[in-house]
């Protein structure tokens, strides 16, 4: 492995660490060498990834929070730092979609919870984190976005501005604390196959061989498609990347990716005729 990948000696902090894209991130950062503290609201689950991660040799530990809790953000952190005094990696992972829904028939309940889980606490966990980092002089957090807070979203404009504004928070950020040493950017999925969002339950067996036509690499993102993108940034291979934000969509937000059928005037991202 280069050097320049390598995390030994590193502590990482992934929320929604112990499936999906926080799962593959979880698994390549202890890959590189780095003790990983796998975040998650389901024990069950994270205690399989750390499971899974030491049977392979690496270092890992779980710790149960709901990331939408303040208090639960501050022991996560101080949890972390029990290990070794300090956390060099922040991936704040966690994020959802709650079910799409047109703002014309939203509410603010929908908005408080959307708020919660997809910008609140990425503030949060850097606010735990981040300032240990810029006192030791060097970290990197990645924030996971969405390729929804870079284009138009029409099923959900709340969703959109939320993930819109984590990419702004990680520029924002980035500027005030690169004179410490600490760098933030982001990830922009998209058409990922994870247990959130379910793409067989989208795209019928007998549609499948229209992948390459919707997605310009040809094919539906892995978890690991992201998890590697994190791992460059975490790593000293980026070490001259700050402020930016790196879509991990397969050229679908370049493509578009947004369109109405003909039928009802929906809007769809699947490859379907319309």
């Amino acid at each position: 492995m280069n050097a320049e990948i390598r995390l030994h000696d590193r502590v990482a902090i992934v929320t929604g660490g112990a499936d999906g894209i926080g799962g593959a991130t979880s698994d390549a950062l202890a890959r590189a060498g780095a003790h990983v503290v796998v975040v998650d609201i389901d024990a069950e689950l994270a205690t399989r990834r750390v499971d899974a991660i030491q049977a392979e040799g690496g270092s890992a530990e779980s710790f149960v929070a709901d990331v939408r809790d303040a208090a639960s953000v501050a022991a996560m952190g101080e949890a972390a730092l029990a290990h070794s005094g300090h956390v060099d990696v922040l991936v704040n992972n966690v994020g959802h979609y709650l079910g799409a829904q047109p703002f014309l028939r939203s509410d603010e309940q929908h908005w408080g919870a959307l708020y919660d889980i997809n910008l609140l606490h990425v503030m949060r966990c850097c606010r735990a984190v981040v300032p240990g980092m810029v006192e030791r002089g060097s970290g990197s957090v990645v924030n996971v976005s969405s390729i929804e807070g870079i284009r138009g979203y029409p099923p959900d404009p709340v969703y959109g501005a939320y993930k819109a504004a984590v990419l702004h928070f990680t520029r924002c950020l980035a500027l005030e604390t690169s004179p410490h040493g600490v760098r933030v950017n982001a990830i922009a999925p998209d058409v990922t196959q994870t247990t959130q969002v379910d793409y067989s339950k989208f795209v019928p067996p007998e549609l499948e061989d229209r992948w390459p036509i919707w997605v310009p690499v040809g094919r539906v993102g892995a978890p690991a498609d992201n998890a590697d993108v994190v791992l460059f940034l975490a790593s000293d291979l980026s070490r001259f990347v700050t402020g930016h934000v790196i879509p991990t969509d397969g050229g679908t937000g370049v493509a578009g990716g947004w369109f109405q059928t003909l039928e009802k005037r929906r809007w769809t991202n699947r490859p379907r005729d319309p």
